[in-house]
């Protein structure tokens, strides 16, 4: 269904060419003086100077051509030029009774018809997830949630880390603790052994030793350069090595970002793009997109347009060795022939702004990417603590993910346990969703771009712009809901009625405009818009909440419109929670 915004413009649009005015000025938006109206049209003030006339004498002629409509409770002409919207109590209540009704909650599907790639997570193999992964996980997933919700078809792909030095550290590592293992010897024909020469914590320690010593020991990190090149030209033993790694990584990657409520269609890597890079290459060499440049493969990506110098593209090394831009450029390849995708998203730290403007531009100058689809890069600033400083450990070191979001719960459970007589387990199983909600909403409720300072107390608290507190407003509904049942009552076929005070009507009013907030945060890739939308509403909520009579009100009908109201509030907060990728507890 159309928008508010929408009907109030198409109704303004036949009140000034009624008036004999250009239609084009009749654009309706969201009153900046909320003290006064509710929308506001600012048409007259451009329009005066084509039809040379007093703005307010334009305003006025169109005001007196809106003041019969049904849709409008007070519309007025101010100076300079203003039109002051008031919407109908009975229009509102019947538009929010509709959305309501509807299954998308009054949201047009206009993403339908897109096949969306969204390529967030990037983690390495073999290391743990630390808090370096956690804003792509959270704004990556309620990306894809909301892509989704607008009607596109989207897959989502980890893209893991599972090729180059790091693999190559990892093995040289492994020769030097174990270096009778068959995979190091040239003349074993044998089947390699079925378990991996190593466990999970052993392997997790293994790579932080090897980087730190291959940046003082030089003869060290030519093996491991030497491991990486074998491995990347298929030695049999470093391959099934590199098998082993996979296997056990793979699962406890899949393990943490489940205790994130967030999952991938697809679980390739840097290394599935190999067997596109030959070909790759070669088309680029034989259509002269790539030339050599002090030994290096390049192509030029420049543009008339550019106001800062944009270097060529590298595709490979003087060596012949692939880059990152290879391997993501291989990987558009592979994802063009395996899903034909209209458009690509990519979730990834703002740093690598350059190196995405570089894949970008390469894939279009060379076809790998047709005109038509969208190469759009979604860079996140970083996570600070509270000095300002990226997120550290108090002995300075890199955070495990794991260690985050445990603290994060036992803060949550010793809230929980200190304001409620709860039982553990239930204490327990409150607090890890109420975690979720804190961390989650914490990240998304600033803008993708910036950096933010993650503040446990301020996050886990249950007042203020915070998860905790639209947590706590979803539970006082259904709490409501759940007594309004106990006394009989059924919460099936009730009708809202017309707020009877501004302060129903406030909520209303914030209400309808979950689907314009949609069109918004689909097209901005904007998770934040949610999160102000659904804090707006849980306030417009608990002030109703105050200063109404709920279930002590005599009036059946009046009360039977407050629960169908309390209903549909219910409704557009949990799905505006479960797009953010977090959902709310039966208690707190």
């Amino acid at each position: 269904m159309k928008t508010v915004i929408e009907e109030l413009t198409a109704v303004m649009e036949e009140a000034f060419m009624a008036a004999g005015y250009d239609g084009k000025y009749a654009k309706v938006g969201l009153s900046n003086r909320p003290d006064l109206c509710e929308y506001q049209c600012n048409g007259a003030m451009a329009a005066a100077k084509e039809y040379k006339k007093a703005p307010i004498m334009i305003a006025g002629e169109v005001a007196d051509l809106l003041k019969d409509k049904d849709i409008f409770e007070e519309v007025n002409s101010v100076a300079p030029g203003f039109l002051n919207l008031k919407l109908s109590p009975v229009y509102l209540a019947d538009y929010l009774g509709k959305m309501g009704k509807d299954e998308c909650l009054g949201v047009e599907e206009t993403g339908k018809g897109e096949r969306i790639i969204i390529d967030y997570g990037g983690p390495n193999v073999a290391k743990p997830l630390h808090v370096g992964h956690l804003r792509s996980a959270i704004i990556g997933e309620s990306v894809k949630r909301i892509c989704r919700f607008m009607g596109s078809e989207v897959i989502a792909d980890i893209h893991l880390g599972d090729w180059g030095l790091q693999m190559g550290l990892i093995m040289t590592e492994l020769r030097k603790m174990k270096p009778d293992l068959v995979y190091f010897d040239e003349d074993y024909t044998l089947d390699y052994p079925k378990e991996p020469p190593f466990t999970l914590s052993e392997l997790e320690e293994i790579y932080p030793r090897a980087s730190a010593r291959s940046k003082t020991d030089e003869a060290y990190k030519e093996e491991a350069m030497n491991d990486t090149f074998l491995l990347q030209k298929g030695d049999r033993g470093r391959t099934a090595l590199w098998k082993h790694i996979m296997s056990v990584s793979i699962p406890d990657l899949k393990k943490n970002y489940e205790k994130l409520n967030v999952s991938f269609e697809v679980w390739k890597g840097e290394s599935d793009s190999r067997p596109y890079i030959t070909d790759m290459v070669n088309m680029m060499k034989d259509r002269g997109y790539a030339y050599e440049s002090e030994g290096a493969l390049v192509v030029d990506i420049k543009e008339e347009t550019d106001v800062k110098e944009i270097p060529p593209c590298m595709i490979l090394k003087s060596d012949g060795a692939a880059l990152y831009t290879t391997t993501d450029l291989a990987t558009i390849v592979q994802r063009v022939e395996s899903n034909n995708p209209t458009r690509f998203i990519y979730v990834a730290d703002k740093r690598q702004e350059m190196h995405f403007t570089q894949v970008f531009r390469c894939a279009k100058k060379t076809g790998l990417a047709a005109p038509q689809v969208k190469l759009d890069f979604l860079g996140f600033g970083t996570m600070n603590g509270r000095d300002g400083k990226p997120f550290k450990t108090r002995d300075g070191g890199v955070m495990r993910l794991e260690t985050l979001l445990e603290d994060i719960n036992d803060e949550m459970y010793k809230k929980i346990i200190e304001n409620h007589d709860a039982d553990e387990n239930e204490a327990k199983e409150t607090a890890a969703i109420v975690a979720m909600a804190a961390v989650k909403y914490g990240d998304l409720s600033n803008q993708a771009t910036k950096d933010y300072i993650f503040d446990t107390e301020k996050f886990t608290s249950f007042e203020g712009n915070t998860g905790p507190y639209i947590l706590y407003t979803i539970v006082r509904i259904k709490s409501i809901l759940n007594k309004y049942e106990g006394m009989g009552n059924s919460l099936k076929g009730l009708t809202l009625a017309p707020a009877l005070d501004d302060i129903g009507k406030g909520l209303m009013l914030e209400l309808v405009k979950f689907n314009q907030v949609m069109i918004n945060a689909y097209e901005e890739l904007a998770p934040h818009k949610i999160c102000a939308y659904i804090y707006d509403t849980a306030n417009a909520f608990n002030r109703f909440y105050h200063e109404t009579r709920i279930l002590d009100e005599e009036d059946k009908k009046k009360q039977e419109s407050y629960i169908a109201l309390l209903i549909v509030t219910k409704r557009f907060l949990e799905k505006g929670i479960e797009l953010l990728g977090f959902n709310a507890p039966e208690k707190m």
